[in-house]
Formats: structure tokens, sequence, C-alpha cells
């Protein structure tokens, strides 16, 4: 698999949900791909509707900082930390807390990403990575 299809991204909705079920959680999946454009976006009914932005955000920053899954760049932002006020150099919003995960190739090159809002940074961590695994590519680094 060289990009995410519509198809393969179904599945990993279709993944997500049933460990959102798993969770206890009503979630929005974003999935995007490796330009950070919306491949599909699915929102479970009683999904916070703030989830949907916060997903697509999620997604976007794990591509903007080289498939770093997000869990991994919570508090970076911090006062203290090593990145603080980065969320004010950039025009997209970016969302430095658990919840999305790369999808990689056979090779490991990041392809695009899944991101999910609606649960805990550790649920919605765990929805993405279970998601992210459908794809059956490369194994999914699960840092959370």
């Amino acid at each position: 698999m060289t990009a995410i299809t519509l198809e393969s991204a179904y599945r990993a909705a279709s993944a997500a949900q049933a460990a959102a079920g798993e969770h206890g959680v009503a979630v929005v999946v974003t999935i995007v791909d490796a330009g950070v454009q919306p491949v599909l976006i699915v929102r479970q009914d009683a999904a916070p509707i703030a989830a949907i932005d916060a997903s697509l955000s999620k997604a976007r920053t794990t591509l903007y900082f080289g498939g770093t899954p997000t869990a991994d760049l919570s508090g970076v932002t911090a006062p203290g930390g090593p990145l603080f006020g980065f969320e004010h150099a950039v025009t997209a919003p970016l969302a430095f807390i658990g919840g999305a995960v790369p999808v990689r190739d056979e090779q490991g090159a990041v392809i695009g990403a899944v991101g999910v809002g609606g649960g805990s940074a550790e649920q919605d961590h765990a929805i993405a990575a279970a998601a992210a695994a459908s794809f059956g590519t490369r194994s999914v680094e699960v840092s959370a």
C-alpha cells in the first residue's frame, strides 16, 4: 500500500468504532492522507461536535511532526516545554494531546494518520492505534 484508499479508511474506521465500543465512548475518527487531506471522517452518534475539529487537528499534528504520535508530544507546548508557543507559529490548528498515530506503508514511510477525539487522551490514542493497525502495514507505535 502506498496510499490510503477509501476502502482501507472504511476498514480503519470500523476498527476504531469497535475499539470505541470497548472503551465505552463515542468518538470522531478522522483519517488523513500524507498531504493532511481527509480521506474519511466518521462521527459516532453522541460524539461531541468539538471532536470533529479535535480529531483532524490531532491527525495534522502527527503528520507535521514526522509521524510522531500525539501522545508523545503531550506537554511539549506547555510553559517551560521545548515548543512552548509553537502552536502560534502555524496557521492550521494543532493538538498536542494523545489521540493520533501515523499510518505507515510496508517500508515504514508515513502515508497518513488517524486522529480520534471524544474520549480521554488515553482512550483516543488506543482507538487511533487500533484503527491504524487495521491497515495491515508496518506496526503502529503505541506509546501511551
